[in-house]
């Protein structure tokens, strides 16, 4: 047996030595030309055995003579195919293995955008990469190391620190926007490049931070579109506060001279100091003081709209009997609705308690609907105020029969300085600022604006408001106390059907009253 053994040893030895020399021609590798000795001594051993039991196979059908040549052909043949192609496969099997073993880190950091940066717990970089590397390191300093965080403005490291120590504290990623100091070599004379860094945690089986993957983009472009941005809209607060300045101060120039014009002219029609020679006299006294009084309401109104712009007009809220403004307003314009040929009414809810409001803002809003109402209403017309109070909302609408508004000037109507008819074709004089401040001053009070209108046939302004003042004092309680004005539009629904008594839309309303 042990002489046995001897000889088998010695004939493995052999093939290993022969295999090992055809091999090594080959220029397999040490671990590749293991298994590959492995699969020829097998394939060598059955070959072996092959060769004595395929000859006598072959003997059985035809002579000796030619069974052992064919045989011992058929056995070479086969081993050598085999062989050829159980190396092939190995070969093949270890270089898939080969890429499949290769470390993620290689292709991540060959195929990222931007530039990635391997860093350790303490943040010095180790390993930089990525699909832009060549273009950040053309202007960059090695990063390796502390060589990063160094080309960080000053200002910014501490974010960089602050992600880094988040990380450390269990979250899995962070990103910090940061600016790295850029050379003189830079072609569009940036002294920073602006960039975003997105950190992601390695961890091992404890949790514990290994690693961490930066990946940083160039977000230059969008910080200069930021910038562009920021410097517009405060351009544009700039020239907003310039002109509601500008309307304050002018205003209130404005309104000494007028109030003397009034004083003198009221003085003049009173013939305190003798009578009038004839009444061109009369005559053009009145129309210098009705002129004054015009402009002088134009002025206010201006006043009251930069104030309004500006944030600061102030509310004084009170509880007052909303009828009697109402009728007031009625005693106030009647002169001029009766000189027209255009009846004016009111109707008033019965039981009408007191609501709290800015009285003079209500009834600045009652003088200004009004008055339109009239200005845009011809002789054999009427205009008609009603006020209701439904469910503690205040209700108050004010509807004519006059030239209407086509719908599409509805939404920019109430626009300062906003007028139906262009310069060329209107009839009716104005500036446009009534319904303007209007808006105004009822978004003020938290409450809400809605026209209807059909041309050639009258419209409807309805404004409704807390009749218990919360309106007003949740607009006055937001952060920046500031009132979106003018407000937009809600159009008012024209449909009549199913009205409570009091409550009234529609552009037959005046017609009835």
């Amino acid at each position: 047996m042990r002489v046995l053994s001897d000889i088998g040893g010695r004939a493995a030895a052999l093939v290993d030595r022969a295999a090992a020399g055809w091999l090594s021609r080959t220029g397999s590798g040490e671990a590749v030309a293991e298994r590959e000795l492995a699969i020829l001594r097998r394939l060598v051993f059955l070959s072996s055995a092959a060769l004595i039991a395929a000859p006598v196979g072959l003997s059985f059908v035809t002579s000796p003579a030619v069974a052992l040549p064919a045989g011992v052909a058929t056995v070479c043949a086969a081993f050598l195919f085999s062989a050829v192609g159980s190396i092939a496969l190995a070969r093949q099997s270890a270089a898939v293995s080969g890429v499949a073993a290769a470390p993620a880190e290689d292709f991540f950091l060959e195929n990222s955008a931007g530039l990635v940066l391997f860093l350790d717990p303490q943040g010095n970089v180790t390993t930089a990469g990525g699909r832009d590397c060549r273009e950040f390191l053309a202007w960059m300093r090695d990063p390796k190391g502390r060589g990063f965080i160094e080309q960080v403005h000053v200002s910014d490291r501490i974010f960089v620190l602050q992600a880094l120590d988040r990380l450390r504290q269990g979250e899995e990623c962070a990103s910090v926007d940061l600016r790295l100091d850029r050379p003189g070599v830079s072609l569009d004379l940036r002294q920073f490049a602006h960039l975003r860094m997105d950190m992601t945690a390695r961890r091992d089986e404890d949790g514990e931070l290994l690693a961490v993957v930066a990946q940083l983009r160039d977000v230059s472009v969008e910080q200069r579109l930021r910038m562009e941005a920021q410097s517009r809209a405060d351009d544009a607060e700039s020239a907003n506060d310039a002109k509601s300045r500008f309307l304050a101060a002018v205003s209130h120039e404005l309104r000494t001279p007028l109030n003397a014009i009034l004083g003198f002219s009221d003085i003049l029609l009173g013939e305190y100091f003798g009578k009038f020679d004839n009444e061109r006299q009369r005559e053009y006294v009145t129309l210098v003081r009705e002129s004054g009084a015009h402009l002088l309401s134009v002025v206010n109104t201006m006043l009251d709209m930069s104030k309004i712009e500006a944030g600061r007009y102030e509310l004084l809220l009170e509880p007052f009997d909303i009828g009697a403004s109402v009728r007031s307003c009625e005693a106030m314009l009647a002169l001029q609705a009766k000189g027209k040929g255009v009846t004016l009414t009111s109707r008033i809810q019965r039981g009408l308690d007191e609501v709290v409001a800015d009285q003079r803002a209500i009834q600045q809003i009652l003088i200004n609907l009004v008055g339109n109402a009239v200005k845009f209403t011809d002789a054999g017309g009427a205009v008609t105020v009603d006020a209701a109070v439904r469910d503690g909302i205040l209700q108050i609408s004010v509807s004519d029969t006059g030239i209407g508004i086509p719908a599409d000037r509805l939404e920019s109507l109430g626009q300062p300085f906003m007028q139906v008819q262009n310069d060329y074709t209107r009839h009716y004089e104005g500036t446009g600022l009534g319904l303007s401040l209007v808006k105004g001053l009822v978004a003020l009070h938290g409450g809400h604006f809605a026209i209807a209108s059909v041309p050639g046939e009258g419209t409807i302004i309805t404004i409704s408001i807390a009749a218990d003042g919360s309106g007003a004092g949740a607009v006055h309680a937001q952060k920046d106390g500031a009132v979106d004005f003018p407000p937009r539009l809600k159009i008012a629904a024209t449909n009549v059907a199913g009205l409570e008594e009091g409550l009234f839309d529609g552009r037959a309303q005046a017609k009835i009253a």
